[in-house]
């Protein structure tokens, strides 16, 4: 009995460290606020497969400073990418690995050099970097202009997309709108884009989570939250992937792209605040 009160005990005490941890970051209700906007962001990944740091780094960016918001949906990120990415099975993972890896090589120096600028960045220019880019790439998938491609794409296409997508994802984690259009500008059968789709996601935050050990957005305390944010991601996105077939898929989407139009909006209004 004894042993079990001392192991409760010391349980206890790492719980009270973590939570002294998590509220040296941010007080309770920026907290709680950061727990529900994770939930939302895998609730809507479940359902249209994309669009988690991207609602995140909004949602979060108004509740706590920006370099602390990216740092804490790295991981959710991660994990719920690398899930829906192993979906397909490694051997198809792979498969889309080489056939994009142009892609995937370009955007990856992108993220690392876009990474190094957050530590340095004036919080005033992050915000209004952060609201162009969510703006722009909402704006886009919103007004349904989508440009076409031969299946087998073009090399220098490939290679500028990919410039674009990293550079955003190493500055605010968000590298799937650029994706999601070049994708379907390629017009992939729906499995085939659905899985290249999410095999990009998922090296792209392990890439994300590797430049910013070396940026020093992600230390201890930031690493915590993030870690703290993985269950309402998976949870979310678990029951968004229940809810998919009861919805209308596009009236869904075009429902959270206005509503990033609107967080797009406030970030850039609270970088001209100064």
């Amino acid at each position: 009995m004894s042993r079990w009160i001392s192991a409760a005990s010391c349980q206890g005490k790492r719980y009270a460290r973590k939570m002294d941890l998590l509220l040296s970051l941010a007080p309770p209700a920026a907290l709680a606020a950061a727990l529900a906007i994770t939930a939302l962001a895998g609730v809507i990944k479940g359902m249209v497969g994309f669009a988690m740091p991207l609602i995140m780094i909004a949602g979060l960016s108004s509740v706590m400073e920006p370099s602390l918001a990216l740092a804490a949906l790295i991981l959710p990120t991660l994990v719920t990418n690398l899930w829906q990415g192993l979906t397909f099975g490694p051997r198809a993972a792979w498969e889309i690995a080489i056939r994009f890896r142009l892609f995937l090589l370009v955007g990856a120096v992108f993220l690392a050099g876009s990474a190094q600028l957050v530590p340095v960045l004036d919080p005033t220019l992050f915000f209004l970097i952060l609201g162009g880019l969510v703006l722009v790439f909402a704006a886009t998938m919103l007004s349904g202009w989508v440009p076409r491609l031969p299946p087998q794409g073009s090399r220098t296409i490939e290679a500028g997309v990919g410039a674009i997508s990293g550079f955003a994802g190493g500055l605010a984690g968000v590298w799937g709108p650029p994706t999601v259009v070049y994708l379907t500008a390629l017009d992939l059968p729906r499995r085939e884009h659905v899985a290249t789709q999410s095999v990009i996601y998922a090296l792209g935050a392990v890439a994300l989570f590797a430049a910013h050990l070396v940026s020093g957005v992600i230390t201890l305390a930031p690493l915590a939250l993030s870690a703290a944010l993985v269950v309402p991601a998976m949870f979310g996105m678990l029951i968004g992937q229940a809810l998919m077939g009861r919805a209308s898929h596009a009236r869904f989407r075009q429902a959270v792209l206005w509503v990033l139009l609107l967080a797009a909006a406030n970030l850039i209004r609270r970088g001209l605040a100064g």
